[in-house]
């Protein structure tokens, strides 16, 4: 049965690359240029992760925003 898990993705200032890891998975974190690139990377380390920790899950639950007054 496949496993699903989130992907946080930045883009770094100072390379421009696209910055994508796993939140609540130790290791899971790459870069790339292009979107397609960052899945194949990310899909590839987790891949290795999943070898040495077939049972891992990401405990991550979400992403919250909240809204500030500008100072």
């Amino acid at each position: 049965m496949p496993k699903t898990f989130p992907i946080v993705i930045e883009k770094c200032k100072e390379t421009g690359l696209l910055v994508g890891y796993v939140p609540g998975v130790p290791g899971a974190h790459t870069q790339a240029e292009t979107l397609e690139e960052l899945e194949k990377n990310i899909k590839e380390v987790l891949e290795l992760i999943l070898e040495e920790n077939p049972d891992i899950v990401s405990n991550f639950i979400g992403v919250y925003q909240v809204e500030i007054e500008d100072a």
